[in-house]
């Protein structure tokens, strides 16, 4: 998904170790953004509260995605996928750049979505980037606390062939490494002449530094979580053709089995916008994703409780370690959501 331009506005801070260039939060009277739930279960009422509405942390941005809750700096990282940017974020302050270059760091110059996407922390604490410039994983190697574009490749092929533009990625508690590769970041996406692999793919790099193939049967591989129980990965497919939510059980080092359509989002996509794209789960189980119209949210047991519309296309969601704040990247905003 590609959104539209808005135009930016500059501010100048001296705070913090990282660059002054900002984007702005909205006008006093407009800090917030209202949300319309639709109830599909009562459960919803647990998670969220009735007349919740969405604050706005960040406005004015081109395309944002990736949120990541770093607790160890109470920071909030993003992606910014157009301008190759990733901002940070903490309560009382405007979000700075982090990162620039994010994700296309060598000299080449193409269109297309060249920035960083998903955002994540390794087993040791270092942040790691789908670099989709890149079209690979990459480490920052310097410390969170004192960012610096300077990165080392994670995993960057598959068979001496060149990632498409990795998008999505999570660890296990054992450090193994589960990311999607669909064509987004590519100039010409699926028809591009540079793009090496004939699928597009889900991998597990495990903890020992070996690259399975775990899919390429996925049209738009895209958000990827495991369950609680690691037993079962939940993948979204960013497909208007296919606006599924696929969902695996772990088959040891086999891979994986049994998979099988978790949610058919068809029937919104045909009246709303957007499409299954990000998503996290809590630990109790509940799964909260970007899709069609919004924010959908599923218990454990796999029923739909319910959907947040917020007016703007939804690419992804974050939780902070409490599990009392969700963060959530809307086209040009950066929101936080209250939950119970």
């Amino acid at each position: 998904m590609k959104a539209l331009h808005i135009s930016s506005i500059i501010f100048l801070s001296a705070v913090g170790v990282f660059s002054c260039s900002e984007k702005k939060i909205a006008d006093k009277e407009q800090d917030y953004l209202p949300i319309t739930i639709v109830e599909e279960n009562d459960g919803l009422q647990n998670i969220f509260a009735s007349g919740i509405e969405a604050r706005i942390i960040g406005a004015d941005y081109e395309w944002t995605e990736g949120p990541l809750w770093v607790e160890k700096e109470q920071m909030l990282l993003f992606s910014e996928i157009p301008t190759n940017k990733v901002y940070a974020w903490k309560e009382g302050a405007l979000p700075e750049v982090y990162l620039n270059p994010a994700g296309l760091t060598s000299a080449e110059t193409r269109g297309g979505e060249v920035g960083s996407n998903g955002l994540l922390l390794d087993p040791s604490g270092k942040l790691v980037l789908c670099q989709h410039g890149e079209r690979r994983l990459a480490r920052m190697m310097a410390e969170l606390d004192a960012p610096a574009p300077k990165y080392e490749s994670v995993i960057a092929e598959f068979e001496g062939k060149r990632f498409n533009s990795p998008n999505d990625a999570i660890y296990d508690s054992k450090g193994n490494l589960y990311f999607t590769d669909p064509a987004y970041g590519l100039e010409f996406r699926m028809e591009d002449p540079k793009k090496e692999i004939d699928f597009q793919g889900v991998y597990r790099y495990n903890k020992n530094g070996q690259l399975q193939l775990l899919l390429d049967s996925i049209s738009r591989p895209n958000g990827i979580a495991l369950l609680p129980d690691e037993k079962h990965l939940l993948i979204a497919n960013s497909d208007p053709e296919k606006p599924y939510w696929y969902l695996y059980e772990l088959d040891g080092d086999k891979g994986l089995k049994n998979g099988k359509v978790f949610y058919d989002a068809s029937a919104v996509l045909a009246n709303e916008p957007g499409l299954p794209d990000g998503l996290k789960i809590k630990k109790d189980g509940t799964i909260i994703a970007s899709g069609p119209g919004g924010i959908w949210v599923f218990g454990s047991n796999g029923d739909l409780l319910g959907r947040l519309k917020l007016g703007e296309l939804v690419s992804n969601v974050a939780l902070n370690a409490k599990e009392d704040l969700m963060f959530v990247t809307a086209d040009s905003y950066v929101l936080s959501i209250p939950l119970k």
